[in-house]
């Protein structure tokens, strides 16, 4: 057994498939299924369950699994620290966003992290809040930007508030309220919605604003893209309750109008700070430097106030 044959393992029960383990990996499939083949055999074991269509972990395979993931985790940190004693900064960061963030735009936070450290490298993982969360606990991601109702906080990670805004409502230019000043939840109690899948943490901020308010929403289109949900919105059929960055920044043609009484997006960097990465470190004085000098332009007014857990 040796470290490669691990990092085989991991990558394969990661994608669900050989083809594509092999690709991140960088050897043929032939290779990869040899390694994991010849590993099975020295363990006496069945790893994976192989169809047509599918890879999945056997009982042992999942076992094996656990003990896999921290061996290649290891090795990663005896690199970097290695490395670190050279005052370089080595390895690959692993960072989550969110679709719709606004307070770190994220390809001049990569490319400023990349000009400062050209050793390291970034793997960028899209996905909703709730899911970047839970991947930064397991170990999975190193950092995660992410967009919670005002009120909820990232749970057992260490987090920083970097940004709060109200949502507006975005409808298409030829809809009733488009051109208003502000309306109010009760003004929309008749509309049809756009919205994220039921469930998710983008869903829920304007969820819990509309049942506070007693209104009952018509959601007959979800999408887990704000782009789609746009272009739903952009043709007539629906408004959406969205950050005012999301729709400052689309390419359709969508009014934002304000809501006075609408619920407050609260945004955050999150890190699992047990025994964060030198990747990890310089990546949130990347955010810190960018944010901090953002809120001083802005003022205090606009500033994202104290952080829960400092960078």
């Amino acid at each position: 057994m040796d470290l490669q044959q691990l990092r085989y393992v991991v990558e394969v029960a990661s994608s669900a498939s050989f083809t594509r383990a092999a690709e991140r990996c960088f050897v043929t499939q032939s290779a990869l299924s040899h390694q994991i083949a010849a590993l099975e055999r020295e363990l006496g074991q069945r790893l994976f369950v192989r169809s047509s269509r599918s890879v999945r972990t056997t009982e042992a395979g999942e076992a094996f699994l656990v003990h896999a993931n921290r061996a290649v985790r290891a090795a990663h940190d005896a690199r970097d620290a290695a490395a670190a004693t050279a005052g370089r900064v080595v390895g690959t960061l692993h960072l989550g966003v969110i679709p719709t963030g606004s307070a770190v735009p994220v390809p001049q936070a990569i490319a400023r992290f990349r000009a400062a450290h050209p050793d390291a490298a970034v793997e960028l993982t899209v996905g909703n809040s709730d899911t970047l969360v839970e991947a930064v606990r397991r170990g999975d991601l190193d950092v995660a930007l992410l967009g919670l109702r005002e009120g909820v906080e990232p749970r057992s990670v260490a987090f920083r508030a970097l940004a709060r805004e109200r949502l507006v409502v975005a409808a298409s230019p030829a809809h009733r309220i488009s051109g208003h000043v502000g309306v109010s939840l009760a003004d929309l109690a008749d509309e049809v919605f756009a919205d994220f899948p039921a469930g998710t943490s983008g869903r829920a901020q304007a969820e819990a604003a509309f049942a506070a308010a007693g209104i009952t929403r018509d959601v007959p289109f979800q999408a887990d893209s704000s782009e789609l949900i746009l272009g739903l919105v952009s043709q007539g059929l629906a408004i959406s309750l969205l950050a005012p960055g999301v729709i400052a920044t689309s390419s359709f043609d969508v009014a934002a109008v304000d809501l006075v009484d609408g619920p407050v997006r609260v945004q955050y960097v999150a890190w699992d700070d047990r025994a964060p990465r030198n990747v990890t470190s310089a990546f949130l004085r990347v955010v810190e430097s960018m944010t901090s000098r953002r809120n001083d332009e802005a003022g205090p007014e606009e500033s994202s106030g104290p952080a829960h857990s400092g960078i």
